[in-house]
Formats: C-alpha cells, structure tokens, sequence
C-alpha cells in the first residue's frame, strides 16, 4: 500500500506558475501510473494529468494541455505537476492518486490510492 502527500499549492495570479509535488511512501513508487485530479468546489473531481509507471506516456486533460507537464522521478519516489499560464478557472484541490501498473486512465475508479490534497487558487 502507498501513501501520497501532496505539496506546492498556493495562491498565485493568473498567468503565474506552481509546481505542484506528490511524495510516495511504503509502496514500489515505480510500479505505480501516477495521475493528478482535481476538484473545484460545487463540482466533481476531474482529470489533470497521468503518466504511467514506466514514465513512456502521459495523458492530459484538454483544459490543461500545453499548460502542465507531468513528471516523475522514481529515484526520489515523487510525481510533479508544472503549472504555467494558470488561470481562475484552474482553481481547484488538486489530488495526487495511483494505479498499480495503470493504464494512465483518466478515469479516477482506476487509481486506488490517494493524497489528501492540495489547494491551488489563482486570482484574476
């Protein structure tokens, strides 16, 4: 089983940047496809981004393309979301989760552990 903390959040102004980190513990952190959600209040949780365990594919959301990168460094067991060009709309609890040699799915049934989250609030 794997623990997940997320760090980096904060508030920022629109076209700022945050770089988000996820910390993994007690698991095989590279066996893990790591992806990022996220959740605005009054609304569901949604994808961000996903790069699978072997770091070859990444997958993100249409809002957030060629905005974020997603990252990994299996040596420091840690998943980092770069955020550019943010914008009010991007303002959300983000969420780190993994899924056991996943598929990188958007879908959050997928990922079977999660961080307790992050806040990120940009400000027009």
């Amino acid at each position: 089983q794997v623990q997940l903390a997320e760090s980096g959040g904060g508030l920022v102004q629109a076209g700022d940047s945050l770089r988000l980190s996820c910390l993994a513990s007690g698991g095989s952190f590279s066996s893990y496809t790591m992806g990022w959600f996220r959740q605005a209040p009054g609304k569901e949780r949604e994808f961000v981004a996903a790069i699978t365990w072997r770091g070859a594919q990444t997958n993100y959301a249409d809002s957030v393309k060629g905005r974020f990168t997603v990252s990994r460094d299996n040596a420091k067991n840690t998943v980092t979301l770069q955020m550019n060009s943010l914008r009010p709309e991007d303002t959300a609890v983000y969420y780190c989760a993994a899924d056991q040699l996943g598929p990188g799915s958007r879908r959050s049934a997928y990922y079977d552990f999660w961080g307790q989250g992050t806040q990120v609030t940009v400000s027009s």
